[in-house]
């Protein structure tokens, strides 16, 4: 089989998920695991109060992946209602630095209010401070074969 491959292959819809809980979060985070993204592939719009991550993600709901070797898809992760983001271990300034995706949680605070942290591979992180949890992942391409042809592990 040459090119993409597409949803029907898969025999999957793309996602289009959304997290007012933390146990939704939990979820998203889950299938954004490994995903991989560039520096320049995040924005933070202040005064729309929204976070966003264009990714990378690598397929874990694909149930045809043995068919059709592992799959990754473009998506995007994004946060609304964020009033400030901090970062640590990473250069925000390099836009090509290359960062790989390891879990998304939600750390609570009063009133509904309270921290989202993207925990980066090499112990790089991201903490978003939120007036109330809301965070959504949708596919925006069709599944494209990962370039390195394997599923990623974790040691």
């Amino acid at each position: 089989m040459s090119g993409d491959a597409s949803f029907e292959d898969g025999a999957e819809k793309p996602l289009n998920l959304g997290a007012l809980e933390a146990d939704d979060l939990g979820v998203l985070s889950a299938l954004a695991q490994d995903a991989v993204f560039t520096g320049g592939d995040l924005t933070w719009q202040a005064g729309a109060r929204r976070f966003a991550l264009l990714l990378n993600r690598f397929r874990w709901e694909d149930k045809g992946r043995d068919r059709h070797g592992p799959e990754r898809a473009r998506a995007l992760l994004v946060v609304d209602h964020v009033l400030g983001v901090a970062s640590q271990g990473i250069d925000r300034k390099d836009r090509d630095l290359v960062l790989s995706l390891l879990a998304v949680t939600f750390e609570p605070g009063e009133d509904g209010a309270g921290h989202v942290h993207l925990t980066l591979a090499g112990d790089g992180a991201i903490r978003l401070a939120v007036e109330a949890l809301e965070v959504t992942l949708k596919d925006v391409t069709r599944p494209y074969r990962a370039p390195s042809g394997k599923t990623p592990t974790h040691s």
